[in-house]
């Protein structure tokens, strides 16, 4: 497997920053189908990710169904938790 440059994966930082986090999945798991084998294993670190959520989101890119809910960015109840 053939890694990018450094200051490609600097962009590619900078641009997944402003992902949600649907986005961010669906980001890394092209970027890490895009380099085949060993690709979660690069992307992972280079997004501060957990490697099952490259994987989570190849699942969700394989998936034939449309999204239920293009809007959403959390699960309905999902709501991000404070105090």
């Amino acid at each position: 497997m053939v890694g990018y440059a450094s200051d490609i994966e600097l962009k590619m930082q900078r641009y997944f920053a402003r992902l949600s986090e649907k986005e961010q999945r669906g980001y890394a798991a092209i970027e890490a189908a895009k380099l085949g084998h060993g690709g979660i294993e690069y992307v992972s670190p280079l997004f501060g990710i957990d490697p099952k959520t490259v994987r989570r989101g190849l699942a969700e890119l394989e998936e034939d169904a449309e999204d239920p809910s293009p809007g959403r960015v959390r699960k309905k109840g999902a709501a991000e938790k404070t105090g």
